[in-house]
């Protein structure tokens, strides 16, 4: 690829943290293309049941305030009602206590309070938070990226040195591993089974004692029923014994799931690391590379805070 102009930049992968990144860079006048190796719509983020919530994710302190900023993005978008596939949905998340939250989210969410008994049988806390319909997300992101003058380009990389621009960011997620190279870059995989609603207007997410989660979403086409975090586990095959076991968790959770049709059954690969790697780098060449990688579950929770933090790497 030739060089269009001084401050042309390839994003390297198209994933929610990629698209958001390039969104930013090309809305702040940057010439910009993402290099993706799938389709949006096949990425790892589409899998994404995609309740906003810093979930395992480091560093904890970085990755608050770059949810709280991705917040704001993010209730501005269900405000306007635009087809951006964010709804603000009560629910209630298991084993929480309302002092776990109030540190950082008091008076950031209006309402956040302790969750009655009739709501959920332990502890826990209910909050109106973003669910972001990943189906419909992702394409409005790529929408906007392109109508910004952003392009978007099918290509498998093999090393940042094939990207021919002054700046090049680093979004490749899993794919990290082998192109940084990485090893510190896991999978966690999540198998997730979509189900008819049969009504449920809330979400829910709970850990029970020997530590296997259950969670429901409701999003527009269907109920979002999860889950599993399997460590170094690459398959994405789903597995009909986890299946069955997903819905049964969730069904005691929500009776009325038992009998729903099963619509489709998903799996992703979770980007994993010991902390997000959000930094300033150069290629051998001494072009500026710049990493924003490993957000394991919580890419779509933190991807505006840390689109915004890259931009300000690359501007410097």
């Amino acid at each position: 690829m030739a060089s269009e102009s001084s401050d042309e930049i390839v994003v390297v992968g198209g994933g929610v943290v990629g698209l958001t990144t390039a969104l930013v860079l090309a809305e702040r006048g940057a010439s910009v293309r993402v290099w993706t190796r799938d389709a949006v719509e096949a990425t790892t983020s589409a899998v994404a049941g995609a309740l906003w919530w810093p979930y395992r994710i480091e560093p904890v302190a970085a990755a608050r305030a770059w949810a709280l900023r991705s917040l704001k993005v993010y209730e501005d978008l269900a405000a306007r009602a635009a087809p951006a596939g964010v709804r603000m949905v009560e629910g209630v998340l298991g084993e929480t206590g309302l002092d776990e939250t109030d540190g950082w989210l008091a008076g950031r969410v209006p309402g956040l309070r302790a969750a009655t008994t009739d709501e959920y049988a332990g502890t826990g806390v209910r909050a109106r938070l973003p669910l972001i319909d990943m189906p419909a997300h992702l394409p409005w992101l790529r929408e906007r990226f392109v109508a910004a003058g952003g392009v978007v380009e099918t290509h498998t990389v093999s090393s940042f040195a094939e990207a021919d621009a002054p700046v090049v960011v680093n979004c490749a997620g899993l794919a990290a591993r082998e192109l940084v190279p990485d090893p510190s870059v896991r999978p966690v995989r999540g198998q997730l089974v979509v189900v008819e609603n049969p009504g449920i207007d809330t979400w829910l997410v709970t850990t029970d004692a020997a530590g296997e989660h259950a969670y429901l979403f409701p999003q527009p086409g269907g109920l979002v029923l999860g889950g599993t975090s399997e460590e170094d586990a690459w398959s994405l095959e789903p597995d009909p014994a986890t299946a069955e076991a997903i819905i049964r968790r969730c069904a005691a959770l929500r009776p009325e799931i038992a009998g729903a049709r099963v619509l489709e059954h998903r799996v992703g690969l979770r980007p994993t690391r010991p902390s997000v790697r959000l930094e300033r780098d150069a290629l051998p060449d001494g072009r500026l590379l710049v990493h924003n990688y490993g957000h394991g579950g919580a890419g779509v929770t933190v991807a505006w805070g840390c689109a915004e933090e890259a931009a300000r790497l690359v501007s410097d």
